[in-house]
């Protein structure tokens, strides 16, 4: 188990970088995720384990080139939290763009004490290895996600589980899901990227927006790949101080739910600078799978025909992701599928109202948890059905 308090030795914004990285330009390392994973962690009650999970180089069959860098073994990293009750429902988390599963720092108690949880690092971020990336395609770049989640699966000997993912996490676990229905017994979706209509308000602003010089520009850095993190790399020492900024900004004064204690807020905005200007990796993504907007290239909304898993889509009531696509889905598909929104929380709700987003993943779950005596399963006060 790894749950030790540990004194931040690295706070993003402040000067107390250790002696190996003050003269850096970028100051950060693999051991500095390392470390403020494990500071962020010890708000954590639960005990955990954390594990470089072995996914290999060359799966067979794959359509990704990740393995073709190298010939270095990738790893995926992963925290597991046991349950305290036996014969538990796994749950296995997924992050989203830009992120990584420390975020999910103020679930993890509330979970694991009906779940075994298990939150990974997608390939390319946070703690996992950051191979070159060199996809091509929309096809390679699917693939990078699906298939190391895949290696990652086969290496943890899991074959039943609950699957959540957030933002580009609910991505990925949709299309996994479509490959690989045999072993997810549920989809969690959270403000999922993909399921966005084609015509909407939001459609039709960025359309107009595109038509003007401001647009072109922002467009043709988008398809040049130009990412957040390449921004933030290129601050250099002052990167900690805008990442701080953010932090307290986006949570804070703009946050429409449950602030961050001053602590919370210090061991966050280390966490996240850490994991967003170490090297570009699973990050450039962004143009192969989506246009400007966040618009997948490849619509999810097309394969709801082909739906095999029963899910639960979780928008957070003021999430800029748009929850009447994952209505218009419902529509095509021929398993179980309901749509909750979590009040007082944008597309981060599982940070801004983590007891709302808590119960919505407790009752949509509900089929796999109604075995424990005295259990009350009706729909949780707050929550909003569409």
């Amino acid at each position: 188990m790894a749950n030790a308090e540990e004194a931040p030795t690295a706070v993003a914004g402040s000067c107390r970088w250790p002696s190996a990285l003050r003269w850096s330009w970028i100051p950060t390392s693999a051991d500095g995720i390392v470390a403020a994973e494990k500071r962020l962690l010890s708000l954590v009650k639960t005990g955990y384990v954390q594990e470089k999970v072995n996914i290999g180089f060359a799966p067979t069959g794959s359509k990704a080139r990740w393995f073709r860098s190298s010939e270095e073994p990738r790893f995926i990293n992963t925290v597991t939290f046991g349950s305290s009750k036996e014969n538990a429902p796994t749950l296995v988390m997924v992050h989203g763009y830009g992120a990584s599963h420390g975020l999910f720092f103020r679930n993890y108690d509330a979970l694991a004490s009906r779940f075994r949880v298990i939150a990974i690092d997608q390939l390319g971020w946070g703690g996992s290895s950051r191979p070159d990336f060199i996809c091509k395609s929309i096809e390679e770049t699917d693939a990078w996600f699906i298939d190391s989640f895949e290696e990652w699966r086969k290496a943890k000997n899991l074959n039943n589980f609950i699957l959540l993912g957030h933002s580009l996490g609910g991505y990925v676990a949709a299309k996994y899901a479509l490959q690989h229905p045999e072993h997810v017994q549920h989809l969690i979706l959270v403000g999922p990227a993909g399921f966005s209509p084609e015509v909407d308000d939001s459609a039709e602003r960025l359309a107009k927006f595109r038509g003007t010089w401001k647009g072109m520009l922002v467009n043709h850095l988008w398809e040049s790949n130009f990412t957040p993190s390449k921004i933030l790399r290129g601050l250099g020492p002052w990167g900690p101080y805008f990442v701080r900024r953010y932090t307290t900004t986006r949570f804070g004064s703009y946050s429409t739910g449950e602030l961050l204690t001053k602590h919370e807020s210090i061991l966050l905005t280390d966490y996240i600078y850490h994991t967003l200007v170490a090297k570009a990796s699973g990050e450039l993504c962004l143009n192969y799978t989506f246009s400007l907007g966040a618009f997948a290239r490849k619509p999810l909304l097309k394969s709801a025909s082909d739906w095999k898993v029963p899910t639960t889509f979780i928008y957070g009531q003021d999430d800029w992701m748009n929850y009447q696509g994952a209505q218009q889905a419902r529509k095509d598909m021929t398993v179980p599928c309901e749509i909750i929104r979590v009040p007082h929380g944008g597309h981060l709700e599982f940070i801004e109202n983590p007891s709302g987003f808590n119960s919505a993943v407790l009752y949509a779950c509900r089929n796999f948890l109604s075995e424990d005596v005295g259990d009350d399963f009706s729909r949780p006060d707050g929550l909003i059905y569409a």
